[in-house]
């Protein structure tokens, strides 16, 4: 079978416009007048300029271009004519002569305007053309140092690609214009990253196969038994769609080989086809009751995804280096190029796609549509599956016994809430790696690595001072460094630390602290919540009893009941750094707390936003008095944090909040934190 070649190429500036057989690039009257404004050109100026002192040595992406060939080396621009005409525009600001052509077909005006660069020596012009190469000129001279100006030209030239399309003759433009119109923006980089990878491979029936895994993986917030189209479902996902039975991408093409028996061998996937299949995809229908697909919140996009399971599915590469590689989609085409993934290795990621995304949904919690209440906890852990005797889909806790369900899914929430931008997601990483190499219904062992993973965070990273920047946030590659090892997972190794180690990073109120960082807070009140859940279960609750006792004392607080324990999750509102005893009147004065005393973990707690900027100058006995109050307003706060909760009862109990309550409640905290 012929391979199909899909016409894209990457090219530079200097290719585009300075390349060694001229051309030229057509106008047509049909595009809009060049409209960018000093902002639009000015951006473009800074993040090229940005990307030229990072110094990476990788391409720096601006964008697609895609052009009708109209033969003999004439292209006829169908999408990016207003990136083309800046990049001309800053070609003549800065000094290079192109050899290929811009020109605008039936348009004089602007014809003439832009063979005039840089004089404007004629006298009708294209005023969007004359004033975009002035703001282009102006923007230059006010970003780049002129003692910089030589290398920013060389980068510009040779380092600034450009993704060019150039779509063959025989296509139908009108189809083609329809789905462009219907897009209404440039093809994303993962649209890119899919037709390069696709054009690798050997046959259009392994092209479908990886088109349909690609299609189903796309929608993140659907689990992925509902949405692998031209498959039997039961043979890839289990007689209960609850399991995953193929062991490679080659029993994924038998798999869609029988069940597409007509398929043609001579049909070939043209760019318009992989257009029209981003923007409508192919949705399966399992049967009349599964119309109606579950949908949740996912807690990664899809790009991002893509890079979690390219870095899993380089781990086997013996030079491979996982610390440089970066889980942020500004780099995905760079991490893609940097791969050199051959037909084979495409496949084996295509494979490694699919189930990482069906382990994504079934096996890593995601946030229902709920808004945060008391009444429930948000956070699902649940497979999907259909009913043995209905036959009818339904949702179902991964694991039937509760105290485990629960724990794991407080495990992974922790982690969620503390990483909950989509990009750089190294817990979910190695959650995946974790699930991908073991067995995967061990749910003790899958909780109990997972619980590793949350340990060696605390006590191998953000206990190390030499991990952590200025302000105590982890450095670049500080995860991998102490989680991998030869390029697999090292979680049980976890150096042992002390409340000294604690205190020398952040502080005890003695001297000013660089910052507490969210996770410690969110490990915090697991460890709480995790001592609560081992300890008082069945009689042990009853009020009066000496476990329930011993709790609180250890806690360093009164019984303020179990209830707040019970409803406690980790709330996605908790993103506000909370200073109990307030930071506004902490002025060092005779009888008044300093600013290091009251920046320590004894006197912070992360709460919901709106509590916090409700009352964050109130002193600590007007906030008890608030949050305490009978009407309800407890609710927000405890749901937030285990550890605000504790803080207020013993201010209810002393009337006070003082630096010997900060300080004692840190001691009680650091027995939680370092208790085995």
């Amino acid at each position: 079978m012929a391979k199909t070649v899909l016409p894209l190429r990457e090219v530079s500036i200097e290719e585009l416009f300075c390349g060694s057989e001229p051309c030229t690039y057509e106008i047509p009257i049909y595009q809009r007048n060049y409209a960018w404004e000093k902002d639009e050109i000015s951006a473009l100026v800074q993040d090229v300029y940005d990307a030229y002192k990072k110094n990476t040595g990788r391409p720096y992406y601006i964008g697609t271009l895609v052009s009708y060939n109209k033969g003999d080396r004439v292209y006829e621009i169908i999408d990016g004519q207003q990136r083309l005409t800046t990049i001309r525009l800053l070609l003549g600001v800065l000094g290079i002569t192109p050899n290929n052509k811009l020109t605008y077909r039936a348009r004089r005006k602007s014809d003439e305007t832009i063979k005039s660069i840089p004089e404007f020596k004629i006298e009708e012009r294209d005023a969007g053309i004359e004033n975009g190469y002035k703001y282009a000129r102006a923007s230059v001279g006010d970003i780049v140092p002129k003692d910089e100006m030589t290398a920013y030209i060389n980068f510009f030239k040779s380092s600034v690609h450009i993704i060019h399309y150039q779509v063959p003759k025989d296509i139908d433009l009108n189809h083609y214009f329809e789905i462009m119109n219907s897009r209404g923006e440039q093809l994303e980089k993962h649209e890119i990253v899919k037709a390069k990878l696709m054009e690798k491979l050997n046959d259009d029936e392994e092209r479908k196969v990886f088109n349909r895994i690609w299609e189903c993986c796309s929608d993140m917030s659907v689990y992925a038994q509902q949405s692998l189209s031209d498959f039997k479902p039961e043979e890839v996902f289990g007689y209960n769609l609850s399991e995953f039975k193929p062991q490679s991408f080659e029993e994924l093409i038998t798999l869609y080989r029988n069940h597409n028996k007509e398929t043609s061998a001579n049909h070939s996937i043209s760019i318009s086809e992989i257009i029209d299949m981003e923007s409508k995809g192919n949705w399966i229908q399992l049967e009349a009751d599964f119309d109606k697909k579950d949908s949740f919140l996912p807690i990664i996009d899809f790009p991002n995804f893509l890079l979690i399971v390219l870095k899993i599915s380089r781990m086997k590469e013996w030079n491979f280096e996982p610390e440089l590689f970066n889980l942020d989609d500004k780099e995905l085409l760079n991490e893609f190029n940097d791969a050199k993934m051959d037909a084979d290795a495409i496949k084996a990621f295509s494979f490694n796609l699919l189930k990482s995304k069906w382990l994504l949904d079934n096996y890593i919690v995601h946030h229902s549509k709920e808004e945060d209440t008391l009444d429930s906890n948000p956070w699902k852990l649940q497979v999907w599956r259909k009913d043995e005797d209905t036959r009818k889909g339904q949702l179902r806790n991964l694991i039937s016994d509760l105290t485990l369900q629960n724990k794991l899914t407080h495990l992974l929430s922790m982690f969620e809430v503390s990483f909950t931008p989509r990009q750089r997601k190294n817990y979910l990483f190695y959650t995946l790696f974790y699930l991908l190499g073991n067995d995967i219904n061990d749910y003790q062992s899958y909780a109990t690595f997972v619980e590793s993973l949350a340990d060696k965070y605390f006590y191998n990273v953000y206990l190390d001072g030499t991990k952590l920047n200025a302000i105590n946030t982890p450095m670049p590659g500080s995860f991998d460094g102490v989680v991998l090892r030869n390029n697999k997972l090292d979680i049980m190794n976890i150096a042992p630390r002390t409340t000294d180690d604690f205190i020398h990073v952040y502080g005890d109120g003695v001297e000013a602290s660089k910052g507490v960082p969210l996770f410690v807070f969110n490990y915090l009140d697991y460890k709480l919540w995790e001592k609560y859940d081992d300890e008082l279960r069945g009689e042990r609750k009853k009020e009066g009893s000496r476990e329930r006792r011993d709790f609180f004392d250890k806690l360093g607080c009164g019984d303020f009941g179990l209830k707040v324990f019970d409803q406690f999750y980790f709330s996605r509102t908790r993103r506000s750094l909370e200073h109990y005893y307030p930071q506004a009147t902490a002025t060092g004065e005779p009888g008044v707390l300093d600013q290091n005393q009251i920046n320590c973990l004894g006197n912070y707690a992360m709460i919901g936003s709106e509590a916090n900027s409700s009352g964050s100058n109130w002193s600590p006995k007007t906030k008890l008095d608030h949050y305490l109050d009978p009407s309800g307003k407890i609710g927000q706060v405890s749901v937030a944090s285990l550890k605000f909760m504790i803080m207020m009862q013993i201010c209810k109990d002393n009337q006070t909040w003082e630096f010997e309550e900060i300080k004692n409640h840190q001691d009680k905290m650091m027995d939680i934190l370092f208790s085995k």
